[in-house]
């Protein structure tokens, strides 16, 4: 069992697409289609606010790893969709599978593209989310190789609270970020949130949003305990499930698992001693 820090995301959806990635293209895009020609550059049609638009994506591939002082990859968008004929086409899609996914390709280079779409804005806690929190954005990616991972695993907090602890990590290093509001949300393309979503829970059917909470520094790792929260009860669920926006311009990951169950007191000194060794991150604690 361990308790922990916590800097919960305050999210607020702006009207202006995002320029940190898996790039954030629209919201509530109906009828969406992805070509890409052999010059590298991606065009998306759709419908969105009863319009049809077209965007053309090009000049990001992939991510790098946070370093103080650097610029994270992005994708240049052009919303006027481009000038004249675009003669691109997209192969069969054969990549990783892809949670949230809308449409996905193979390049004529080789690369994959990909549009995913998700409620990041959901309000925390199970409460009722207003038309602006229950958009869907529509996120593009471009990558080559492995996707980012998204470990996560349950035990427990004072033997009675579900615990999650886990990491998200691209190419074998922590993917976090270096500055934050105090609210966690970050100010930097590098950082990420993790937005975790509960099961049948205290808040009622279905998957309603738990929290969303900050990467720790250097190994990308987090931990979040499932307590009350004013009048809100514990989001204890059967079962959880988390989505963190990929770095650079790689797709988002999910997560999803069964709850921690009935407290087992050798499972929870057994997931300790792993967090002892594998999560000194100096937030999360073990107590």
């Amino acid at each position: 069992m361990r308790r922990f820090v916590l800097l919960a995301a305050t999210l607020t959806v702006v009207s202006a697409p995002a320029a940190d990635a898996s790039q954030l293209i629209d919201r509530n895009a109906s009828a969406v289609t992805l070509a890409v020609n052999a010059e590298g550059e991606a065009l998306l049609t759709y419908r969105a606010g009863g319009e049809s638009k077209r965007v053309l994506a090009r000049g990001a591939v992939n991510a790098i790893a946070p370093a103080h002082g650097k610029q994270q990859v992005e994708f240049k968008l052009d919303y006027s969709g481009g000038s004249g004929t675009f003669g691109g086409s997209c192969g069969g899609y054969d990549g990783p599978a892809l949670a949230w996914k809308v449409t996905a390709c193979k390049a004529p280079d080789g690369s994959f593209w990909a549009l995913q779409a998700w409620q990041r804005a959901l309000p925390n806690y199970g409460l009722v989310p207003s038309p602006v929190q229950a958009v869907w954005e529509l996120r593009l990616s471009h990558w080559t190789g492995e996707t980012a991972e998204l470990t996560i695993k349950t035990d427990w907090a004072y033997r009675r609270f579900d615990h999650l602890y886990g990491s998200l990590t691209y190419r074998d290093g922590g993917v976090f970020g270096f500055r934050s509001t105090r609210f966690g949300v970050p100010l930097d393309a590098f950082g990420r949130n993790v937005y975790v979503d509960t099961f049948d829970s205290a808040y009622g059917p279905g998957w309603k949003r738990e929290n969303s909470f900050l990467t720790h520094r250097r190994g990308g790792t987090f931990c979040y305990g499932f307590y009350p929260h004013g009048s809100r009860p514990a989001g204890r669920g059967a079962k959880y499930r988390a989505t963190v926006i990929g770095p650079g311009v790689t797709p988002d990951v999910l997560w999803e698992g069964p709850g921690a169950g009935a407290y087992d007191r050798a499972a929870d000194q057994a997931a300790n001693e792993e967090q002892r060794g594998a999560y000194r991150d100096g937030v999360c604690k073990v107590n």
